[in-house]
């Protein structure tokens, strides 16, 4: 999410703004929608097409997002985060193992 902020605030300041608005903007743009969906419980695609109107700059920006392939990337970012946790998580319990075992093995020879 911090990276999106980071996006929007680049692309802001592409379009001319100072940086320190630009980022204001992103991150009031996401606080925003967030709180939107969390407040009413809306679906996020019922939302989307609640403020996108025909021919807009929502639904220009939908269509940039869905052609460089923004919910692949997304998806597959999660993807590798719960990959790269599970893989942490074994690491951790196998190290727990073997504190436990050395700690065993020392208890024993004492």
């Amino acid at each position: 999410v911090f990276l999106f902020i980071e996006a929007l605030a680049d692309a802001g300041v592409k379009a001319g703004l100072a940086r320190p608005v630009a980022l204001e903007l992103a991150a009031q743009t996401v606080k925003g929608a967030a709180a939107m969906q969390l407040a009413t419980k809306t679906h996020p695609g019922v939302l989307k097409d609640q403020v996108t109107s025909p021919a807009g700059t929502t639904i220009a920006g939908v269509e940039a997002l869905e052609r460089h392939g923004f919910r692949y990337a997304a998806m597959s970012a999660v993807a590798a985060a719960h990959h790269r946790a599970t893989e942490m998580g074994k690491a951790a319990a196998a190290q727990t193992v073997r504190s436990k075992e050395d700690k065993s093995s020392a208890s024993s020879t004492s």
